[in-house]
């Protein structure tokens, strides 16, 4: 086995030989001009067996279908309950693409034009990243509450930063030292988010890229993958793909959190009409409805939600509250769909407008965001609220 860059390739590029196969390593920039040629160069000069790239099914759909937003069906995402993923995509894809637009290319063209040349060369292709929800999934299973919110303000806080980087920052960005470097503080930082987006994926793409047939493979990868994809290669033996192609299921302790707390209302609200009668139990089944009716309410009406979106987040909080099957914040978003749908042009600008906050309220995909984080705020406070004033009368 053995790892080297030939000499008419920059160190972006490792070839791995292993196994009697030979594997193309071409590490790239997503945003770079720079990797788009290279990638052009090694196919058309490697010849391979296979492209492999750095993309599931879904995400090749979405980079070179431009109509793909046409297709796209927010009421079955909210259904699946997956609008906070689709925001987090968002958030770093409008990170991404400014990044991009200072440097005149489109994230990930690199992996189109790794499509594109193949075709061209009449050579086949092979997606061979995981699929993109389980790897968000796992990411977001694997923090703890405290990193959960520490990542949601990065990703919010990177949604209004415009940074300023040249193709010779990205140069040296993609150095293998710098990578290292960067690879060890996101380890020392957040340890389980560097192994479902880093550590994972590059077991799973070495595994894939060793499952596709043929004796000479090339692959596009992100640069960051390189070195830990270099060393699953020359391993003995296949990865176990499916314990890192699971989501993982909710903990008891939170299902447990989940039915308990609704139960604690009820059962409160039980015991106090059987001491003290109809009246009170009635007042404070009052008091729950109300509490966490109003802040629900006014969420969708910062919201700038339509009418009935405010309505629906108004009736419906004081009865989600008490089940954690689904949120008060997702009846509104849903709401917000069915009466005011975004158009294909603000799918299409939505990721300019993510990084301006006047924008979100003008944009119906942004807020229907708006109505799903300000009602589930809401609605979080009114459980609060409402849920110790009940357990308070008990005594």
């Amino acid at each position: 086995m053995a790892t080297e860059t030939p000499t008419e390739y920059p160190s972006d590029v490792q070839i791995v030989d292993a196994h009697g196969r030979q594997f193309v390593l071409v590490g790239t920039a997503h945003i770079s001009q720079e990797s788009v040629e290279l990638v052009r160069e090694v196919i058309e000069k490697e010849r391979p067996d296979c492209v492999c790239i750095e993309l599931d099914e879904a995400r090749f759909e979405a980079l070179s279908n431009q109509q793909r937003w046409e297709g796209l069906d927010l009421r079955e995402v909210i259904r699946k309950r997956q609008l906070a993923h689709l925001l987090a995509n968002l958030l770093l894809a409008s990170y991404q693409k400014r990044l991009g637009l200072q440097l005149g290319v489109t994230p990930g063209s690199e992996l189109l034009e790794a499509a594109k040349v193949a075709e061209e060369c009449e050579i086949p292709i092979s997606l061979c990243d995981r699929d993109i929800r389980i790897t968000l999934r796992r990411a977001w299973h694997a923090l703890s509450w405290w990193k959960k919110i520490q990542l949601i303000a990065g990703l919010g806080a990177s949604a209004f930063d415009t940074p300023e980087l040249s193709e010779e920052d990205l140069r040296e960005i993609k150095k293998r030292d710098v990578l290292s470097e960067l690879m060890k503080d996101l380890g020392d930082a957040m340890p389980a988010l560097k192994r479902a987006l880093i550590d994972e994926r590059d077991t799973y793409l070495a595994q894939k890229i060793r499952e596709t047939p043929g004796d000479r493979l090339v692959a596009i990868v992100g640069a960051g993958h390189v070195d830990g994809m270099v060393k699953a290669l020359q391993q003995d033996g296949d990865a176990d793909l499916e314990a890192i192609s699971q989501i993982p299921p909710v903990s008891s302790a939170l299902k447990w959190v989940g039915w308990g707390v609704p139960a604690l209302i009820v059962a409160s609200i039980a015991f106090i009409g059987y001491t003290k009668g109809g009246v009170a139990a009635g007042e404070s089944a009052l008091f729950w409805f109300v509490a966490n009716a109003v802040p629900s309410g006014i969420g969708a009406l910062v919201a700038l939600g339509h009418p009935v979106t405010i309505l629906a987040a108004f009736f419906s909080a004081p009865f989600t509250s008490l089940t954690p099957v689904i949120g008060a914040g997702y009846v509104a978003a849903f709401a917000q769909v069915w009466m005011q749908p975004p158009t294909v042009r603000e799918f299409q600008t939505v990721a300019e407008d993510i990084s301006k906050p006047g924008r979100w309220w003008g944009n119906a995909l942004l807020r229907v965001f708006l109505a799903f984080l300000f009602v589930t705020i809401g609605s979080i406070i009114g459980t609060w609220v409402g849920g110790i004033e009940i357990v308070r009368n008990l005594f």
